[in-house]
């Protein structure tokens, strides 16, 4: 019969992701993983509107204007609230000694370049890393993985 391994291999990977960014997985059924899940998905479907291309050229502009692309920039500042939250917890509880993923690298490395004036290494570009890293590498790897998938169905004397 067929059916869709989408949702499994988007599950799949973002816990993988997860797991290298934030030192943690979720649990297939908890509420935020799914609501976080939720946003990447409807934002990879909203980047296909002629309003979402047009912003990437005309940001400002583009910002008073109504559209898909409103809901896209809602669901990108939840997303990076709930990755704000994890970089709070893990300020927390940091221990320099034993990173734990990511995230606490990522502050190691603030620390280290605290008296820098010039340093790219704050929490703005730790969150805005974490986004891109996590965003851009659920999607990509999931629909990599799916139409891996669809050539080995195709072509089975492949494997």
């Amino acid at each position: 019969r067929p059916f869709s391994p989408s949702s499994f291999l988007i599950h799949a990977v973002s816990n993988i992701i997860c797991s290298i960014i934030f030192g943690d997985r979720f649990d297939y059924e908890d509420k935020k993983f799914l609501t976080l899940i939720d946003l990447i998905e409807e934002n990879n479907k909203l980047q296909n509107s002629i309003q979402a291309q047009l912003y990437n050229f005309f940001p400002t502009l583009m910002e008073y204007l109504p559209g898909p692309h409103q809901k896209m920039i809602e669901n990108i500042k939840k997303v990076n609230q709930f990755t704000l939250e994890i970089i709070a917890e893990h300020q927390e509880t940091l221990d320099p000694t034993c990173p734990r993923d990511f995230i606490d690298a990522f502050l190691n490395k603030m620390e280290q370049e605290k008296g820098n004036a010039h340093s790219h290494f704050t929490v703005e570009s730790l969150s805005s890393t974490t986004l891109d890293l996590f965003l851009a590498g659920t999607g990509t790897t999931s629909v990599t993985l799916r139409h891996g998938f669809l050539i080995l169905q195709k072509y089975p004397e492949i494997v």
